[in-house]
């Protein structure tokens, strides 16, 4: 943990007294005249992807002033013969060698220090200079200053060294716009190792510990830019070691493939190396370097072993390399067919992900949500993570299996996540006061955060819950068997509420629950205070935090969790995929436990299908009206955004509660994982009606994508049975479906919850995985137009790299769903705001390309899948996965202020001072010690939005199994 810091507090007030005592001095100076608009400030970064005979120029637009920019026009000319072609995110026009874009509609404010994005392709011939000049509404603009490029030319990536040898860092930088390098400091992880101020920039530290460690180098030149390298991951052995350059290893039928082996360490005489097939596959062996001699002089340079593979068969070998007096280096080889090289791909990006030095995991084997900490999305941190992750890593290990034979991996991810983020009994202790005739008592859901704390309500009646019973007697047990969505790895914020623990505080070590957004749909992450899921009120105010989100006459200490849907569904669906795969090559039996505790989650996610409040599902208006459910009309049988319980931490104290979600998005349903709970021998639920729910539900989900389905084919947000979250009367017209209001934007609005082409890409993929498995019509309908949309709003440029979607905008509504006959939809409309490369996304997307072309034998979709997989490996492969780099212009919202009641004050753990004055980032001190801070300081004083390279673990996986599926079906 980190001691509170100060110092941007002191900035800030600092600020706010110059400026006060420059208002008197300018008023004098300034007399009667009239006052004026400030003069724009402005600055345009401009990149592009150039093939030779075209390129796309993609311009980012930055206010650099005070006051905001209300319609914008930029211009700027070519030096060639560059000829405009098409523009996104704005209109484009040319004139001979002069080009001006005006804006959208949509994007024509930019904030102070906000930006914006807008795009062209262009074709030329012979030279293709990049324009110098451009000007925002006449009044020119220069380019933001180039931050320096900073590359850690050592260690090289995944090396290992023996505890107490020197590791030796070095680094080049380089400035930009005749600035000068001022220093240059090393990281091991967030960790300060060093610094140094003159080139050739380097450190030799040996006092890392054993383990893997992510080392960076961040430089800073003379103008206050810094910019900091790509991690490098390396190992620390506790003694001597014989290192493997992979721990993967491809070898396709009848061919051959190599690693290379080296020493962590200098010996003092000669030692020799043999390697050796100890388990799997008898179809590979060692045809060279069985035996290697490693001398004092020669033991760093490395030295290849090659594997060979028989012309028939599959599957994986464990190849070791031993010496005598040294830690051996274990790699796995997998036989693959000859013709799947993408499968070869899939075991190279596992490699990467699986390696231990790279990041991605916890010392307990828990994925990260980013390899990198400074991240805000729906996690605040990037060594967070949540029950997304853990789903993907069930997903990943599930296609390691089909391809390797391997099942003790998937096995072992279902472990971890039991272990880590299923609460136990310990975290969940009083569920045997749990009564089922009133679950829970009611509190509205309020719009903005400023209105909370939110009443509770014991007269608005609620329903009775019909399944709770059922569970108890199918599994012999009060406790809900569901993964919380949330978890502080690393116990950064210091709650310490590991698995079995409440409130340990900042000493704990390992993974520590906890909860960030309950204060309505306006409430954007930059606005949350995260809690403990267990509040025994040993940090926050008084009550804990409990009195920020609920108004009550007293509070008790309590534990609570919140259940992402999705997630639950997607570890059901890996646990399909990988029965499927294992039976095929006759090994189920050894994951039949862990599919039968997958059947379990599946049946207890039938929470998810009821009202909050398990009021009735149709024309649901009014708290106090609107009926009580009493049985399965409370089910709307869609996948909900989230499902909770929680109950007293005393165990005499006698009191428990349930909730489902009133609000349905599309994005989150799961027609494949209600396939697997309905229709799959192997994942039936146990309860006495989970199968029929799941066949019910199956049903009505496929309806809902159509009855979401815009004319252009996007589908659109979702449907509530509690309009604003509080059963008020929607507006006048309002269309439903089974009598659910529709809503554009379910549960949040900052950002709008269905303006990210992710969601239309994650949730089509299921819906084609239970196309490509049963021929469904219905669904087959539903993928015919979404993925005609979907190509319309794709471009492949000639060198590989791509766009696709990104931000959605809606207008209009559906039809009122009638089963019997659906509606066209034709006032439902949708447009594409602006396009982006991003490859988690556009590795879903080829994904259900993939899919769909497999049954219904598209070759757009097929050939459209295999080039945006062809152009992220081709184009964005570093030593960590395939990323690219994001302008986050959100990142001026650090110092967003959150609401506290005036008068309410309280303590983070690590002694963060929470008050009606807290920001985002004052909570969060530890953000100040990030290498990546720096970045956030010059963006927060000005300065250009900053760029980062994200590898988000469910990104990497996602790639990962694109290019899996694709080999499974179209290679």
């Amino acid at each position: 943990m980190h001691p509170p810091r100060r110092r941007r507090t002191a900035r800030r007030l600092w600020t706010a007294v110059a400026a006060a005592l420059a208002l008197p001095l300018t008023m004098l100076g300034t007399g009667s005249t009239p006052a004026q608009a400030a003069a724009v400030q402005c600055s345009v970064d401009y990149k592009t992807n150039d093939w030779g005979s075209g390129f796309t120029a993609d311009l980012t637009i930055t206010n650099r002033g005070t006051d905001v920019i209300d319609g914008w026009t930029l211009t700027y000319a070519y030096a060639g013969n560059q000829k405009l072609g098409n523009g996104w995110n704005g209109t484009w026009s040319q004139s001979g060698q002069s080009i001006t874009v005006k804006d959208a509609g949509h994007n024509a404010r930019i904030a102070a220090g906000a930006a914006v994005t807008t795009g062209a392709q262009f074709s030329y011939s012979g030279s293709n200079a990049a324009p110098t000049n451009f000007a925002i509404n006449g009044t020119s603009c220069t380019g933001a200053h180039q931050p320096p490029i900073t590359v850690l030319t050592s260690p090289a990536a995944g090396a290992v060294y023996t505890q107490g040898d020197a590791v030796p860092l070095a680094a080049t930088a380089a400035a930009a716009d005749n600035a000068t390098i001022s220093k240059v400091e090393f990281y091991d992880n967030t960790t300060l190792l060093g610094t140094d101020t003159t080139a050739p920039y380097s450190l030799s530290v040996s006092s890392l510990t054993v383990g893997s460690h992510s080392l960076l180098a961040k430089a800073y030149d003379s103008l206050g830019a810094s910019a900091e390298s790509t991690p490098v991951g390396v190992t620390v052995a506790s003694g001597p070691a014989v290192v493997a350059s992979q721990a993967q290893l491809p070898v396709q039928q009848g061919k051959s493939a190599s690693y290379d082996l080296k020493l962590s360490t200098q010996p003092s005489s000669n030692v020799t190396v043999t390697t050796a097939r100890t388990s799997g596959n008898s179809g590979l062996s060692v045809t060279g370097g069985a035996s290697l001699t490693f001398t004092p002089s020669n033991w760093n340079t490395a030295q290849k072993v090659t594997i060979t593979a028989a012309s028939s068969g599959t599957g994986a070998a464990t190849f070791e390399s031993t010496a005598g007096g040294h830690a051996k280096a274990t790699v796995t080889a997998t036989q693959i067919a000859a013709t799947k090289a993408y499968d070869a791909r899939f075991l190279e990006l596992y490699g990467k992900i699986t390696n231990p030095a790279n990041g991605y995991f916890s010392p307990e084997g828990i994925p990260y949500h980013s390899v990198e900490t400074l991240i805000v999305e729906a996690p605040d941190h990037g060594h967070e993570t949540t029950s997304e992750a853990y789903s993907y890593l069930l997903w990943l290990q599930a296609m390691y299996g089909k391809v390797t034979g391997d099942w003790a991996k998937f096995n072992g991810a279902w472990e971890i996540m039991e272990k880590y983020m299923i609460p136990t009994h310990a975290d969940q202790p009083t569920n045997s006061f749990y009564n089922a005739s009133k679950p829970a008592t009611y509190a509205p859901e309020l719009d903005t955060p400023n209105e909370y704390p939110a009443k509770l309500d014991a007269s608005v009646s609620v329903g009775s819950d019909p399944i709770a019973g059922e569970l108890k007697s199918a599994y012999g047990t009060d406790d809900v068997y569901g993964m919380h969505w949330l978890q502080d790895v690393d116990n950064t914020y210091g709650y310490g509420n590991s698995p079995g623990k409440c409130e340990a505080g900042p000493t704990d070590t390992g993974p520590s629950y906890i909860n960030t957004f309950q204060r309505g749909a306006q409430e954007s992450v930059w606005e949350t205070v995260p809690q403990p899921t267990c509040d025994a009120f040993k940090y926050g105010g008084k009550n804990g935090y409990l009195d920020l989100f609920t108004g009550d006459a007293s509070y008790a200490k309590q534990w609570k969790f919140t259940n992402a849907p999705d997630a639950d569904a997607r570890a059901v669906q890996a646990a399909y995929w990988a029965d499927k795969w294992a039976d095929e090559q006759g090994k189920g039996g050894q994951i039949s436990a862990t599919v039968a505790k997958a059947a379990k989650m599946g049946d207890y996610l039938r929470y998810a299908m009821y009202d909050k409040y398990f009021k009735k599902v149709g024309n649901c208006a009014g708290a106090s009206s609107c009926p009580a459910g009493t049985g399965k009309d409370a089910s709307h049988y869609l996948l909900s955004w989230y499902y909770a319980w929680g109950g007293a931490t005393d165990t005499s104290a006698g009191w428990a509660w349930r909730i489902g979600s009133s609000h349905a998005h599309g994005g989150y349903q799961n027609p494949m994982a209600a396939y697997a709970l309905a229709n799959y021998a192997d994942l039936k639920p146990k309860s006495a009606t989970g199968q029929a729910d799941w066949a019910k539900s199956l049903e009505r989900q496929v309806e809902f994508y159509r009855w979401l389905q815009s004319s252009e084919g996007a589908i659109a947000g979702g449907a509530t049975n509690s309009w604003a979250g509080r059963y008020a009367t929607p507006p006048a017209g309002k269309s439903t479906f089974y009598g659910m209001y529709y809503d554009q934007q379910p549960v949040y609005h900052d950002p709008p919850s269905n303006q990210w082409f992710g969601f239309q890409a994650w949730s089509m993929e299921r819906v084609a995985e239970y196309y490509q498995q049963t021929g469904n019509a219905a669904a087959k309908a539903v993928l015919d137009k979404w993925v005609d949309w979907a190509l319309s709003e794709t471009t492949v440029n000639p060198d590989g790299t791509y766009r696709i979607p990104s931000t959605l905008q809606w207008s209009g509504q559906p039809d009122t769903w009638n089963a019997s006959s659906p509606g066209a939809n034709n006032g439902l409309h949708v447009t594409v705001a602006d396009y982006t490369n991003d490859v988690g996304v556009a590795a879903a997307y080829a994904k259900t390309l993939t899919y769909y072309a497999d049954r219904s034998g598209d070759t757009a979709a097929a050939t459209t899948a295999k080039a945006l997989l062809d152009g992220m490996w081709d184009n964005y492969q570093d030593d960590l996965g395939i990323a690219v780099p994001e302008t986050r212009a959100d990142y001026n919202r650090f110092d967003d202020g959150i609401h506290v009641p005036s008068g309410w004050t309280g303590t983070m753990p690590n002694g963060d001072a929470i008050s009606s004055s807290s920001t985002f980032d004052s909570i969060r001190s530890f953000y100040e010690d990030d290498p990546a801070w720096s970045k956030i300081e010059a963006y927060l004083a000005g300065g250009a939005a900053p760029s980062f390279t994200y590898h988000r673990f469910w990104a990497q996986a996602d790639i990962a199994l694109a290019m899996g599926s694709y080999a499974e079906l179209l290679e």
